[in-house]
């Protein structure tokens, strides 16, 4: 029982910084809950809530994902879906080899030595990027549209490869065994096409279901069932549940398109789902900074805060690289440069970056305990600096 009057309690405060960010358009919403959660952390009540890999990606994952998925403009996803696709899967990787080579070479000079497995775990905790508020304030301080939707569309897709290498070096850490190339690509092919696979059969399904029925409530329960149920099923099987839900929610948008009653099936949709999604992230930040807060004392803030700028820099290589080096994509931007710019440093690091720590931090033993406290220190200075620095940075690459 004292658990739901802690959760109640979350979500209240949740909604009352939820409602000031409705008066003040570049609040950066996750860090101040998150700060407030380290916070609440010191009240004794606060102390026996816990949050686990489990609760991440069984509860908070598929009602986030989902909502932003079907919520993405179809027209902006059909446009940019070979940029986004590029960013969030070659890109991804592109970054996450770069990092893990960088945060395993700066280890030495921290007295704090990473394995090479070690290193590539850290690194695949940071590769996942989750802009959550990001993309309003970019809209808002006068940036590019597009910019913001492929910043969120990158998010939406890569997610699922963050798991699969992240998966494959926890293994390494754990167990000792070496990196087989073949093995990795072979357990990427098959995730990503069950993953796929059950998101556009669950998906056509949803679409049948909400065309044939007119009862709102029954629209909305079949969006439940498809959103939670298609993430478990995938994840049954050994697919991405990420992959899945994503697929469920693009596959509805598009239905929209061919339903005489869109508009009201979108909003009997959103009455419901809009509340939901504030209401995850809410109690999900809140819960990332009562559970982080012990780590912030950690002796490793120096090889963090190492990290944290390496991710930036290789980031910033990766989108350059790839969106400077395709002419196609470098014209759909007036100011390429800026552009890369805040594509770059929205990359922030959110949900899913914290659930692979909760999964490192559920199996770790020996150097891996070590890594715990260094991947949510550089988790937090993501949020903090990237969420209240994208409206100032904005402003200025908007002035010149």
């Amino acid at each position: 029982m004292q658990i739901a009057h802690q959760i109640v309690i979350l979500l209240l405060i949740g909604y009352i910084v939820y409602t000031v960010d409705l008066k003040k358009k570049f609040f950066p919403v996750p860090v101040v809950l998150v700060i407030i959660g380290i916070v609440l952390s010191f009240i004794p009540y606060f102390s026996s809530l816990h949050i686990s890999k489990e609760v991440i990606f069984n509860m908070f994952l598929p009602g986030i994902l989902f909502t932003s998925a079907y919520a993405f403009p179809l027209k902006q996803l059909k446009q940019n879906i070979g940029m986004m696709a590029a960013l969030s899967t070659v890109g991804l990787i592109i970054s996450f080899i770069l990092l893990g080579i960088g945060i395993y070479a700066v280890s030495g000079f921290f007295s704090a030595s990473l394995s090479w497995a070690g290193a590539f775990v850290v690194a695949a905790i940071l590769a996942p990027t989750d802009p959550v508020s990001i993309t309003a304030i970019i809209k808002q301080s006068g940036g590019s549209e597009k910019i913001a939707d492929v910043v969120e569309g990158e998010s939406l897709i890569n997610d699922g490869t963050s798991i699969v290498l992240f998966t494959v070096f926890l293994t390494m850490l754990v167990t000792g065994k070496d990196f087989s190339a073949g093995h990795f690509f072979s357990d990427f092919f098959l995730v990503t096409v069950k993953g796929l696979g059950i998101g556009l059969l669950l998906g056509w399904l949803l679409s049948w279901m909400i065309y044939y029925t007119s009862n709102k409530s029954y629209r909305v329960m079949v969006t439940i069932a498809a959103a939670y149920g298609g993430f478990y099923i995938s994840e049954f099987v050994g697919g991405s549940g990420v992959l899945t839900t994503v697929a469920v929610g693009i596959l509805l948008s598009q239905e929209f398109d061919k339903i005489p009653e869109k508009t009201e099936l979108k909003r009997d949709l959103d009455g419901f789902w809009d509340i939901v999604k504030p209401s995850l992230l809410s109690v999900l930040f809140l819960w990332i900074g009562m559970e982080g807060a012990n780590y912030l004392l950690s002796a490793h803030w120096g090889l963090a805060a190492a990290a944290f700028v390496l991710s930036l820099v290789v980031r910033l290589i990766m989108v350059g690289g790839l969106i400077g080096g395709v002419p196609a994509w470098r014209r759909e931007f007036d100011r390429p440069g800026s552009a890369i710019a805040l594509i770059s440093w929205s990359g922030i690091k959110g949900s899913m970056s914290v659930a692979l720590l909760l999964w490192l931090e559920a199996d770790a033993s020996g150097e891996s305990e070590m890594l715990v406290p260094l991947a949510f220190i550089a988790v937090f200075l993501s949020l903090l600096v990237q969420s209240i620095g994208i409206y100032p940075l904005t402003r200025l690459l908007n002035k010149k």
